[in-house]
């Protein structure tokens, strides 16, 4: 059996993260929301500024998922916190480990990293990943619901 590796993503990883991009929007039932393109990819997560982070998964050299991901900030704890944006491992490598490696290396950068959160969305649909986090030891914040500006809307309310 091929040993699973995670390793940070670098800018020849672009192609391959829209890739998988593209798979988890059709995974997640939204294939014409993917907007972005390589370029983009390029900008946001390899440029100076870049604020969001990724890593790549492989079992041997192929890749087989990925993570994006980027720092927040608690103000109750005073602490940043590590927002895991998406994870998605291909369906045919899926049950390897590949989720929990992922998920226990960005748990370790929050520690090291003195985040006081490590944090995510599920949808509410998706009883595979949701019984992945409960395994974890994650727990559900029902409590919360997710409000969003897009598009028009962002444009509209920004402009009044």
């Amino acid at each position: 059996m091929t040993d699973i590796i995670l390793r940070d993503a670098v800018p020849s990883d672009a192609a391959t993260i829209l890739h998988f991009i593209t798979e988890l929007a059709v995974y997640e039932k939204e294939p014409d929301a993917v907007k972005t393109n390589e370029q983009a990819i390029l900008n946001t997560l390899f440029s100076d500024d870049a604020t969001a982070h990724s890593v790549i998964c492989l079992e041997g050299d192929t890749p087989i998922g990925f993570a994006v991901y980027f720092y927040n900030y608690s103000t109750w704890l005073g602490k940043n916190g590590l927002y895991l944006e998406d994870l998605y491992v291909s369906p045919d490598s899926r049950g390897k480990g590949a989720g929990k490696l992922i998920m226990q290396h960005l748990a370790r950068q929050a520690l090291a990293k003195d985040c006081g959160r490590f944090e995510w969305v599920v949808l509410d649909w998706n009883q595979p990943a949701i019984d992945f986090y409960n395994s974890m030891g994650a727990e559900p914040q029902n409590e919360w619901i997710i409000y969003r500006l897009t598009g028009q809307a962002l444009i509209d309310f920004a402009e009044r």
